[in-house]
């Protein structure tokens, strides 16, 4: 409430956790700060999903929230993943809109408040690109590579350097409940839905404490996410392809009959033929993966269920909800 005893609007700041006991309690002075210098506009609400954390993350939240009652957090019954956790964030916010950051301090909390202003602009989306980051030269050409095929892939622009530090607004946080994925890729389906979007670049800081838990294998499954998740080319790519492959299969036997005609004693082709069947076979093999993977996102997702599941909840104003097969 304001001095004239109006209810002032609320911003939600959501942060998924696993295993950032390290990172916690300075991670909440930073944006106990951020919310104190927007008070006098904005009321705000810090919502936390732990992704069942196996060290003192959760205890030190719970430590928290007894004596700030803007702490709202939940932790769910196993790891269901990074996307999961924060679209389940996302969906137990209650700000007519959110700023996401990670735990691990590497974005800034701070920049949050120029992505607030963008939204005061009237930017639905808001979201920060990375101009530089604490990594290899290798790893920063993989991620490249990767941002470049979900872009190329997509049927619309997916933003280069951009993660999950972003702020959207409520009626993005609503459009994204209405979509129901069991493999969500937060965000390729944010680019998608539109909405008037903006990004700001910034430096991205070194990890403060524990270490990164994104592997190589973490990063190529987000990457297929990211694909499967935005276009439907590679299924398109396999029906080129295999005609393309009949086309030359065809060429090449006219050719050769040809060839026989021309000179009846030509050898035998062995080589070619064993080529021309392992070619077929990886060919065969590669796209009925690629149809596999698209088969396995729709069995899950007429299955349904929950895209997580809460164990325990610190939730003041009791309005945990159960979130169902939505992005």
């Amino acid at each position: 409430m304001n001095s004239s005893g109006a209810t002032k609007p609320l911003i939600s700041i959501s942060i998924p956790v696993y295993n950032e006991e390290g990172n916690v309690s300075r991670l909440y002075e930073r944006i106990t700060t951020v919310a104190d210098s927007i008070a006098d506009r904005y009321d705000t609400e810090f919502v936390f999903t732990d992704n069942r954390s196996t060290d003192n993350t959760w205890r030190l939240i719970k430590t928290l929230a007894e004596k700030d009652v803007r702490i709202r957090a939940f932790r769910f019954s196993r790891n269901f993943g990074f996307q999961k956790s924060i679209l389940t964030n996302y969906l137990q916010t209650r700000g007519v809109a959110v700023m996401q950051l990670d735990a691990d301090m590497q974005d800034p909390p701070e920049l949050l408040l120029e992505f607030l202003k963008k939204w005061e602009d009237g930017y639905k989306v808001v979201y920060g690109v990375r101009k530089t980051r604490p990594e290899s030269w290798a790893m920063r050409q993989f991620r490249r590579a990767g941002y470049w095929s979900i872009d190329r892939l997509a049927g619309y622009h997916v933003p280069e350097n951009v993660g999950d530090f972003r702020l959207i607004d409520r009626d993005v946080i609503e459009a994204i409940g209405k979509i129901h994925d069991q493999a969500p890729y937060l965000r390729g389906t944010i680019a998608a839905l539109g909405f008037s979007q903006i990004g700001i670049e910034y430096d991205r800081d070194a990890r403060q404490a524990g270490r990164s838990k994104f592997t190589l294998q973490s990063l190529l499954g987000l990457g297929l996410d990211g694909i499967l998740s935005t276009s439907t080319v590679p299924l398109r790519l396999a029906t080129y392809v295999g005609l393309v492959t009949i086309i030359l299969t065809f060429t090449g036997s006219i050719y050769y009959i040809f060839l026989k005609f021309m000179k009846p004693d030509l050898p035998i082709g062995v080589a070619s033929t064993n080529i021309l069947i392992l070619f077929s076979l990886g060919m065969n093999s590669l796209f009925l993966g690629l149809i596999g993977e698209y088969v396995i996102r729709m069995h899950n997702n007429i299955r349904g269920g929950d895209v997580a599941v809460i164990d325990d909840a610190i939730d003041h104003v009791g309005s945990a909800q159960r979130v169902r097969g939505a992005v």
